[in-house]
């Protein structure tokens, strides 16, 4: 079985400019190749495991199948870096609709794509809850912390989960591209239950366009981050309706799209 993470020799400089051999560990990126049926999608650059929430979740968050109902399963083509989405009995999905032509970097979520309108279109109607406190938001980075072993050993992994609006952990994933995370979260979630309903994703970086993208098409209300948020990602929660809280950490944040939703806290925000 592939591993998360892989020991490499180093020369560790410290202070004082003593040098010295050591072994470090890092996080292993390689690619996956997601095939429709005999029709290839897309390569993406990933951290080893959890194939099929990552596929699964690709899935869903791209548009490509409406619920993980039409999944009929995932299957490794033998050699570990290739899979294929089998859909189930009578859905049918054109493969051309959905080929990216260059593959996904561990950095970018939206390569290959035509417009940004093509990644909008399939988003779902968000739930109007849940109403949350700026505690409920607060408690959420210790917690993501704590679901993340790979980069405790490595310090070199992007990380997602999943929250109930009470704070109970329901699905977490680590990848070295955190758009990859957040498909490998929302699938392995998406297995349990769909819709995902009134759950909260927090990732533990930026929220990029293509995070709030990928809740958007999931149905996720409330996105958090513990770094800041992009115009465009706010853009598109805006529009959607999705609260977006960034710099979660410490005893703040920043509420960027949808404060509505802890505004029964502290009322309308002064000028």
């Amino acid at each position: 079985m592939n591993e998360a993470a892989t020991s490499v020799e180093v020369i560790r400089v410290q202070s004082g400019r003593e040098a010295t051999q050591a072994v470090d560990r890092l996080a292993v990126e390689e690619p996956i190749e997601i095939r429709l049926d005999g029709t290839p999608l897309a390569v993406l650059m990933r951290t080893p495991g959890q194939e099929a929430d990552l596929i699964l979740g690709f899935a869903i968050t791209e548009g490509i199948v409406l619920s993980p109902h039409e999944v009929a399963s995932v299957e490794d083509l033998g050699d570990g870096d290739r899979y294929r989405l089998v859909l189930a009995e009578g859905v049918k999905v054109d493969p051309e609709q959905f080929r990216r032509n260059a593959y996904t970097t561990s950095s970018c979520g939206v390569c290959g794509k035509a417009s940004i309108d093509a990644v909008r279109i399939a988003a779902r109607p968000l739930p109007t809850g849940p109403e949350l406190t700026v505690e409920d938001l607060l408690a959420l980075p210790s917690r993501l912390a704590r679901a993340q072993p790979t980069f405790e050993a490595t310090g070199g992994l992007h990380a997602a989960a999943l929250f109930s609006p009470d704070g109970e952990l329901l699905a977490a994933a680590e990848d070295v591209g955190r758009h990859n995370a957040t498909d490998k979260a929302i699938g392995a979630l998406a297995r349990q239950k769909w819709p995902l309903g009134e759950v909260i994703l927090m990732v533990s970086g930026r929220i990029s366009f293509e995070i709030a993208q990928k809740a958007a098409v999931a149905g996720i209300p409330v996105v958090a981050g513990v770094s800041a948020a992009s115009s465009l990602a706010v853009e598109l929660a805006t529009e959607m309706g999705m609260t977006v809280a960034g710099f979660v950490r410490d005893r703040g944040l920043v509420i960027y799209a949808g404060w509505q939703r802890l505004g029964q806290e502290f009322g309308q925000p002064t000028a």
